[in-house]
């Protein structure tokens, strides 16, 4: 980079560097963990992993990559307003671990209808685990949503059959009432979830779980933050979800990780801008054995990493987010 770019470039990201990782952080993670942090450079910002924010129940990581790939889909996406294309190395040192990405500016170029529709649905983007509205999802947006997968380097795959669905349920099922009763489990989840006048800015917020276990008819089971302590706000009830899908990639190493956490992020902004949200399903896919199952009962192409329940919802409560101070290294 010649001298005369690099000290624009340099202004830039130093003025904008708390927009830039605010909007990143907005993005969704494993019980809001929040696992990612920022180095604003000269030229660049490095997203590194935060592990001491990994998961038990997520041993290699998997869950915590896809986490932060969602952030840096948002870091991208908040480049690509300030009107420049951004330039990405994944994975750039394989001796640094933590080091998953730097990203700079690259040349100007507007940003477009659709990624400014997907900028202005972050603030109200919100992983759904209450009742949704009634109806289908609008016209055209599934496609639209596997689009956005396919430009990520992952696939988004409808379970739309009866059979590949009860197959999944089952499953799903199973894991969730054999992690119910895991000590280690239980308190992991505990740890991670919030009683009302809680006010920290990570983790689940009582707002956004229900009391209780119960699942609708056509919904997956969700994980249980409540715990049987009666402080889940959501209400029960409502229609099943409109939409099963499971997002999947070809490979399953740490860059095809972060390659579905930026599809992730991605297709939920496309569709929160149509207030249509999803329910994620993480907890079935923590068990490689499970993993495997669920990838050879359902003939997936490719490895699955995120199963996704789609529909509509009309009100939001966002959940907080730690503010830009608290996520840059030194």
């Amino acid at each position: 980079m010649c001298e005369e770019a690099a000290r624009p470039t340099a202004q830039i990201l130093a003025d904008q560097a708390d927009y830039l990782i605010a909007t990143a952080a907005r993005a969704p993670s494993v019980h809001n963990t929040q696992p990612w942090r920022f180095r604003v450079g000269e030229h660049a910002i490095e997203l590194h992993a935060d592990v001491h924010r990994k998961l038990r129940m997520d041993p290699l990581g998997r869950e915590l990559l896809i986490s932060c790939g969602a952030a840096l889909f948002g870091l991208r996406l908040a480049v690509r307003s300030l009107g420049y294309l951004p330039e990405i190395e994944l994975l750039p040192d394989p001796a640094q671990l933590r080091l998953l990405a730097r990203v700079r500016l690259g040349a100007a170029k507007p940003i477009t209808v659709q990624e400014r529709r997907m900028l202005e649905a972050l603030p109200h983007r919100h992983t759904h685990r209450g009742p949704f509205a009634p109806g289908p999802l609008p016209a055209g947006l599934v496609p639209g949503l596997q689009h956005d997968a396919l430009a990520e380097g992952a696939e988004l795959v409808l379970i739309d059959q009866a059979i590949a669905y009860q197959k999944l349920a089952g499953l799903a099922d199973a894991v969730r009432h054999r992690q119910d009763l895991d000590p280690a489990a239980r308190a992991e989840v505990r740890g991670w979830s919030r009683d009302p006048d809680d006010p920290a800015r990570d983790g689940i917020p009582a707002h956004a779980f229900p009391a209780g276990t119960a699942h609708r008819p056509g919904q997956l089971p969700q994980r249980d933050f409540d715990l049987g302590r009666g402080l889940g706000l959501l209400p029960a009830g409502g229609p099943p979800p409109a939409a099963t899908a499971v997002l999947i990639t070809r490979d399953d190493g740490r860059a095809d990780w972060l390659r579905a956490g930026q599809a992730l992020h991605r297709l939920l902004a496309h569709a929160a801008g149509s207030w249509v949200f999803a329910s994620l399903h993480t907890q079935p896919l923590e068990a490689d054995a499970i993993r495997a199952l669920i990838r050879e009962h359902l003939a997936l192409p490719g490895a699955p990493q995120v199963l996704l329940q789609l529909g509509l919802a009309h009100t939001t409560h966002t959940t907080a987010r730690r503010p830009p101070a608290e996520l840059m290294e030194p």
